[in-house]
């Protein structure tokens, strides 16, 4: 039968089947600028906000780790820093041409031993219960067509007192910020997509998605019917970006 559900591309409405194609399409036309243009449209902050997430993981040497949506592999380095020699972190994405060069930027930069690579839709973990000590995602959730489903695999697979952390675009809640991130996000990203990489549309939906995205209490509720615990939030430049955090005890 025909699935009658549809959901949100940017600001279009799309059959639910159709999304996670249209996103692939996306992360394949911007996989080759992708840490160019995210030092670009955020003056290198991302690295920041990258930099708080690890320091929150509370990992100990041995460990393992998950870095889901976890493209060219920025948070998924550290964390093979913090697990250590006889830990384990996989790098994880839904996209072959992005985890293709997440392992190719990880092998140059010598981060290897500890570090495995799968493809995979957070939708549907290919990981047994109860695995990881502590899973990260950075500006994936947003791109994911049944975000509940994620984070219900997300649950199943952390081990009891396992830690998940989502790095994402949020919504500004500094005084006076939304209307100049509005600014900024439908004017100058297309106009760095178009100059940069050539691609202006995959950056307006990148803009709109972030929009469409659910703010910080929306997804604190829906880490909370996922069955997670201790949910809460950091706002991180005025709320541009929140890192939220859960677990599953």
């Amino acid at each position: 039968m025909t699935d009658p559900r549809s959901t949100d591309f940017g600001y279009e409405r799309v059959p639910w089947r159709v999304k996670a194609r249209r996103v692939r399409s996306v992360f394949d036309s911007v996989a080759r600028n992708y840490d160019l243009m995210n030092d670009l449209m955020s003056a290198g902050a991302h690295r920041l906000w990258k930099r708080f997430t690890l320091s929150l993981t509370g990992l100990r040497p041995g460990q393992r780790a998950l870095d889901l949506a976890g493209g060219t592999g920025d948070l998924a380095a550290g964390l093979a820093g913090q697990v250590g020699e006889r830990g384990l972190v996989v790098l994880s994405d839904i996209n072959s041409e992005m985890l293709r060069r997440g392992r190719d930027r990880l092998t140059d930069r010598g981060v290897v031993g500890n570090m495995h690579y799968v493809q995979a839709d957070a939708q549907r973990l290919p990981f047994p219960d109860n695995t990881f000590d502590c899973i990260t995602m950075g500006f994936g959730l947003r791109n994911v067509t049944d975000k509940p489903a994620a984070l219900a695999a997300i649950r199943r697979v952390l081990k009891p007192g396992g830690q998940l952390l989502v790095l994402e675009f949020s919504h500004p809640v500094a005084p006076g910020l939304g209307p100049l991130y509005d600014v900024y996000s439908f004017r100058v990203l297309p106009f760095l997509g178009r100059i940069v990489a050539r691609d202006e549309a995959s950056y307006r939906y990148l803009a709109e998605s972030i929009r469409m995205h659910p703010g910080q209490e929306a997804l604190l509720e829906m880490m909370r019917a996922a069955g997670l615990e201790g949910c809460r939030y950091h706002n991180l430049s005025g709320g541009i970006v929140a890192v939220h955090r859960a677990y599953k005890y």
